[in-house]
């Protein structure tokens, strides 16, 4: 089967500055995974890149199996919604008809029942709306799209809680009927927790973890100790957010621990603490530049 993403060797530099660094990773099919991590990680950049928005120093790209820049046939099936999203000079319900016209699997029945949830007035012009509601207009479009693959990057800027759960429900309800391979970058990892299938966390522009949602759930633990108490009951193990203070080392454990797991924590007297989602990505996007794995810069 042909991944619906497919991302290789991809780096991109500006100027000298590494912006992602050799990255590899496929999403086989429909799905809904978060692309996580720390602002300036090279979160945006790699969905530009996907999106054919922008282009890769090196490397390779391929969307449902072919090369983003290079087919005319890909633009309809991808749709890229981001937080600095911009639209033309016209009124809300001309920026859905022209987007109706641009993806072939555009539901105009759910772009009318969204526009009602998120109270957008389609006669207002966009320029003349809130942060909130332009980026409830970006909503609809990511949406009401049904593209094969949907991008979201930071969509719901200046949106509150009650906005932004919308868009999760009706995100949820619509992937139940319409399955596709939904992408989406964000920082409201415990809020965006329960709809991840797999998260894909991304630091200076290097994957540091990509795993099962579910194999996170419930199933990773930060172990402290002595640095080679900690090591032993480490190695073989999945692991990130290695850090180390003097002669005491903290790692975080991936994988659900059995009772030997514990015991033989306890004899080696280590601490165990169960992470949350968020706590796991802070763990692995916020370490230190010697941390879960050597890098060199080219």
């Amino acid at each position: 089967m042909t991944p619906a993403i497919s991302v290789a060797g991809l780096t991109r530099r500006y100027r000298g500055q590494l912006a992602l660094d050799d990255v590899t990773f496929d999403i086989e099919g429909a799905s809904i995974t978060g692309l996580l991590g720390r602002n300036g990680a090279g979160k945006t950049t790699l969905l530009r890149i996907i999106a054919a928005q922008e282009f890769a120093s090196a490397g390779r790209v391929r969307v449902l199996g072919a090369s983003p820049v290079q087919s005319d046939a890909i633009a309809g099936r991808v749709v890229l919604i981001r937080e600095d999203q911009t639209f033309p000079e016209l009124r809300v319900c001309q920026v859905l008809r022209v987007a109706s016209l641009f993806y072939p699997n555009w539901s105009a029945e759910l772009a009318e029942a969204l526009l009602a949830d998120f109270d957008l007035p389609p006669n207002r012009r966009v320029r003349k709306l809130s942060r909130g509601m332009r980026s409830a207009v970006g909503m609809v479009i990511g949406l009401a799209a049904r593209a094969e693959v949907t991008l979201f990057d930071e969509p719901y800027a200046g949106l509150d809680p009650v906005a932004r759960q919308i868009f999760y429900d009706r995100l949820l309800a619509d992937y139940a009927v319409h399955p596709r391979t939904v992408l989406i970058s964000t920082h409201l990892i415990d809020e965006i927790a329960g709809l991840l299938e797999r998260m894909v966390v991304i630091d200076r522009g290097a994957i540091v973890l990509d795993a099962a949602a579910d194999d996170l759930r419930g199933s990773v633990t930060s172990v402290r100790g002595p640095a080679l108490a900690v090591q032993e009951f480490a190695a073989g193990r999945h692991t990130c957010g290695r850090r180390q203070l003097a002669s005491q080392e903290s790692v975080v454990v991936i994988g659900a621990l059995a009772a030997l797991d514990l015991a033989r924590a306890r004899a080696l007297r280590l601490s165990l603490e169960p992470l949350s989602l968020q706590q796991v990505v802070i763990h692995a996007a916020g370490r230190p530049e010697t941390d879960v794995r050597d890098r060199t810069s080219a």
